[in-house]
């Protein structure tokens, strides 16, 4: 199969070999570049990149918005995920104190705004995300087999595209993470006595919340393409290395699911903000189960 170079449409030439010493037929025929939208699927293709663009929309303006709100990100002992590690800042979670002497009047602070960049630039440069929001915001195909509104591809060789390549950067800040956001799930299981003022071991809603979303990220992050590479794509024999094994299989379980993982744990993560920010408002009360 040859693909003439003329000018014009495309000339595909089929050499088609349909039985020994039947001989071989050459066909030509014409390629058509579909413009923006043309397509002959008959299913409502649209349909996918519309629910995508609509759902991570809705979380990118949140999320910037409870990012420079720099209040209402604690209850009790709970921190909200877009805030943690809180590395300054006026709760009792801040990790060195309050905000720096130094910072310049002119320019906002909120602790979330200090940290937030590196998960976000985990999911931004996430290779299931890249094919979701290609798709869903710049029409990169719209979808398999529709016509996009560009004549040329230039791949992810330069900026801005080209730093999709330090995923693997944000995937060691990601791990990281997890471990912050872990520790205060344990801190969300400590309340202190009305009484006595000492903490007292307890679960309330919040608690589950905070542990869910740890659990919905984990999951994501653990089956990310870049981490099940990193623990087995090296290796030529898995015989030769039973424990990489092992978790290259629990990674590849994870990376089965990994578009689930992803759209889950960005609910979650959102939502946990959410509940944090209207417990600590009064508009929410906190259930205690035990």
């Amino acid at each position: 199969m040859t693909l003439a170079n003329r000018k014009g449409p495309s000339i595909l030439r089929l050499s088609l070999n349909y039985g020994i010493g039947k001989g071989i037929v050459d066909m030509d025929t014409s390629l058509t570049r579909s413009g923006f939208g043309q397509t002959a699927r008959p299913d409502a293709w649209w349909l996918q990149p519309a629910v995508v663009f609509l759902v991570l929309s809705s979380f990118v303006v949140y999320a910037t918005w409870a990012a420079f709100q720099g209040t209402h990100y604690t209850f009790g002992p709970y921190l909200s995920p877009f805030y943690s590690p809180e590395l300054f800042g006026d709760s009792p979670h801040s990790l060195f104190g309050p905000k720096p002497s130094g910072w310049p009047t002119w320019l906002p602070f909120s602790p979330a705004l200090l940290i937030l960049g590196l998960p976000a630039g985990f999911r931004l440069t996430c290779y299931y995300y890249r094919g979701a929001y290609y798709k869903a915001f710049w029409a990169d195909p719209p979808s398999c087999t529709v016509g996009e509104p560009r004549k040329r591809y230039r791949g992810e060789r330069s900026l801005p595209l080209v730093l999709q390549n330090v995923h693997r950067l944000f995937l060691y800040a990601a791990l990281v993470f997890l471990v912050f956001l872990a520790h205060d799930v344990w801190g969300a299981m400590w309340f202190a006595d009305p009484g006595t003022g000492q903490a007292k071991f307890g679960i309330r809603l919040g608690t589950i919340v905070l542990a869910t979303n740890v659990v919905l990220l984990s999951g994501y992050t653990l089956g990310c393409h870049t981490l099940r590479h990193l623990i087995g794509g090296f290796l030529d024999q898995f015989s030769k290395a039973p424990v990489r094994r092992r978790l290259y299989n629990c990674a590849s379980c994870f990376n089965r699911r990994h578009m689930v993982w992803a759209w889950c744990s960005l609910v979650s993560v959102a939502f946990a903000d959410l509940y944090v920010r209207m417990c600590s408002m009064g508009v929410w009360s906190d259930w205690r189960i035990f």
